[in-house]
Formats: structure tokens, C-alpha cells, sequence
């Protein structure tokens, strides 16, 4: 079993910035993929970023050259440092990980987060 578990969010003035933590623990061999998708109330969960194992990024046009996600392999954790943060930021932010786990049995599975709160206030 893996768990991920988020921290970093909180309440900021628009302007502001928040960096997101997500660490993965439990029965992991490697992990492949990691991100961030967020969901904000009455929309559909969207893609904030992703970053490969090898470190390739991906963002969602609405966060380009605001948002920076990156991760620490040997810590199984991703980070996303937030800028220039506005209401329309506010959301749910879930931390997503592909993990390859061989013990007990060999599974690759996606794996979400609890989520975390962001709230920017104008």
C-alpha cells in the first residue's frame, strides 16, 4: 500500500505565494509520473502539472510562469511552489504519483492524495 500525503496549503492574499508539499511512502519501488490537479467547487478535477521521473514538466496553460513543479527522487516527494496567486487559484489541490511497487506482488497504480485547501482572497 502507498500513501501520499500533502501539505503547504492555507489561506494567502491575491499576490501571494504558497509552496505544496507531497511526500509517497509505503511499499515503492520507483515512482514514474508525479503532479498536481486541483478542483475548485462545482468544476471538473484539472491538471496543474506534472513532472516525469527524469524531470520533464508539463503545466497548464493557465499556471505557465507562475507555477514550478518539481520533486526530490530520493525523498518520493513532489513540490509546487505557487506565484502571483489569484482568486481564480482557489481550489482543492490533490497530489497524484504513478508508483511502481514489487512487494508483495508487482502493481503499478495511480495514487491521489487526501487534497489540500488553497484559498486566495482579493
Amino acid at each position: 500500500q502507498v500513501q501520499l500525503v500533502e501539505s503547504g496549503g492555507g489561506l494567502v492574499q491575491a499576490g501571494g505565494s504558497l509552496r505544496l508539499s507531497c511526500a509517497a511512502s509505503g511499499s515503492i519501488f520507483t515512482i514514474n509520473a508525479m503532479g498536481w490537479y486541483r478542483q475548485a467547487p462545482g468544476k471538473q478535477r484539472e491538471l496543474v502539472a506534472t513532472v516525469t521521473g527524469g524531470g520533464s514538466t508539463n503545466y497548464a496553460d493557465s499556471v505557465k510562469g507562475r507555477f514550478a513543479i518539481s520533486r526530490d527522487n530520493a525523498k518520493n516527494t513532489v513540490y509546487l511552489q505557487m506565484n502571483s496567486l489569484g482568486p481564480e487559484d482557489t481550489a482543492v489541490y490533490y497530489c497524484n504519483a504513478e508508483v511502481i511497487s514489487i512487494t508483495p506482488v508487482y502493481r503499478n497504480w495511480n495514487y491521489w492524495g487526501q487534497g489540500t485547501q488553497v484559498t486566495v482572497s482579493s
